[in-house]
């Protein structure tokens, strides 16, 4: 059994998906960000950088946050949604990227294109051109391919709640029709409605 730790936000959001995935128990604890839950005692013992999300494994009492670490334990913990051989290697590549780049700098155009409008055109400008870069980046990825990598793996599921989110980032998907394309495809499982609803319903996944 799975102690999930979780809001409604892409990073908490790539972890409920894959454990509906794995199809696999799991407790959910919603974690109120904007009521600063993450700042809580009981919740610090288990994430010491007060993010969501972050699990405890109650069959042998570990405790993890960072949602890449936590997808790469369950992923090999249950040996599914893992490419193999070199593939391997090109699914942590894209894992990386989106922790380290897509994530992050899409984290920025939200604050400034959503919740800051007005307040800095240079900020605006400049992670709206990141955002525009990252989608076509991804968009060439997936030239020719159903999924990031070949096979349906946990780096889909970990960059698709980021480009759930592309109204906030003011892009349009049509631009982008590779991207449209898988977008359409993962959101298309049953698995991943489920998911992107835990821990509660806030809208049904933006469509372009």
């Amino acid at each position: 059994m799975i102690d999930l730790y979780t809001w409604t936000t892409p990073n908490g959001r790539k972890v409920s998906i894959l454990l509906e995935e794995l199809g696999v128990p799991y407790n959910v604890h919603a974690i109120d960000i904007g009521k600063d839950d993450q700042f809580a005692p009981d919740f610090l013992r288990i994430s010491p950088n007060n993010k969501i999300p972050a699990i405890v494994d109650q069959d042998n009492g570990l405790s993890l946050m960072e949602s890449g670490a936590i997808m790469l334990y369950l992923g090999q913990k249950h040996r599914r949604f893992l490419a193999e051989g070199d593939a391997y290697w090109q699914m942590m590549e894209w894992l990386m990227w989106q922790m380290g780049g897509f994530g992050p700098m899409l984290g920025q155009a939200h604050h400034f294109l959503k919740f800051n409008k007005g307040t800095s055109d240079y900020a605006e400008a400049r992670y709206g051109k990141e955002a525009q870069r990252l989608y076509s980046v991804l968009n060439t990825q997936l030239e020719g391919r159903d999924f990031i990598t070949g096979d349906y793996t946990i780096a889909d599921m970990a960059i698709f709640p980021w480009a759930a989110r592309f109204e906030w980032q003011e892009i349009d998907l049509n631009d982008f029709p590779n991207v449209r394309d898988w977008y359409l495809r993962v959101a298309a499982r049953p698995a991943v409605q489920k998911g992107y609803q835990i821990p509660k319903f806030v809208t049904d996944i933006p469509m372009p």
